[in-house]
């Protein structure tokens, strides 16, 4: 049996944490910064962690994200 093959556009979007969470970065983040807050700014850095609801669509696309 050949190896599956990830996702490539998820695979550089996602990474798993230690405990086989998902992590992802906010979206938004990215233009159009002058209309909006320096509060909304500084919280957009931050990784969050991907919704129990959408981890197993993003565990079909990453087949070897985490065996957890």
């Amino acid at each position: 049996m050949p190896k599956m093959k990830s996702n490539r556009g998820a695979a550089k979007r996602f990474k798993a944490t230690a405990s086989g969470r998902v992590k992802r970065s906010k979206a938004f983040a990215r233009h159009i910064l002058t209309t909006k807050s320096t509060k909304l700014k500084r919280g957009l850095r931050s990784a969050t962690l991907v919704d129990d609801a959408n981890i197993g669509s993003i565990k079909k696309m990453l087949p070897y994200l985490g065996a957890k």
